[in-house]
């Protein structure tokens, strides 16, 4: 007999009617995230660990050492996602939870985290467009353009967040 035959229990004997199946078991429940008193602080480290690495990409633009910068923006880029992820998964779905019985600020709530992932998305293009990068002259000037404008936007969420949004989860 086969291994999948096996693995899922079918031994050459018929099969006994779809009748006589047990009813499928309820879909359990959704999982409820708790409270973490100290996950506020862990963004916040976050945020400046963040801030250190695009500084140190900025300075790297403007010592012209543009081999330093790739490898630079790729240890952005996976401590942004990591942060981001964190973020989705622990911060928003336990404002999610215990903001259900107020709608305006589930409602605010809910209006920052689609900006914020936009943002973080705008972000993350800009250290893929430039992780590759050659740095030509006029990608040099370029990426100088992109890389003011990145950090006007992630100065932006990263303020957002830190006045508007971690309040509501200490809050709760």
């Amino acid at each position: 007999m086969g291994f999948f035959r096996k693995l899922f229990g079918h031994d050459g004997t018929p099969s006994t009617p779809a009748t006589s199946m047990p009813a499928p078991s309820p879909a359990p429940a959704p999982r409820r995230v708790s409270y973490d008193p100290n996950l506020i602080q862990s963004m916040l480290n976050d945020h400046a660990q963040l801030g250190q690495i695009f500084s140190r990409v900025g300075d790297a633009q403007k010592a012209g050492t543009y081999s330093e910068i790739r490898p630079l923006l790729i240890q952005f880029k996976s401590r942004l996602e990591a942060h981001v992820l964190t973020e989705n998964v622990r911060f928003y779905t336990y404002l999610e939870q215990s903001l259900a019985g107020d709608p305006s600020n589930a409602a605010v709530m809910h209006d920052f985290r689609r900006e914020m992932n936009a943002i973080a998305r705008g972000v993350v293009d800009f250290v893929k467009k430039y992780q590759a990068c050659g740095f030509a002259p006029e990608q040099r000037r370029e990426f100088a353009d992109d890389y003011a404008a990145v950090g006007k936007l992630l100065e932006q969420r990263l303020d957002n967040e830190e006045t508007n949004l971690y309040p509501l989860y200490t809050l709760n």
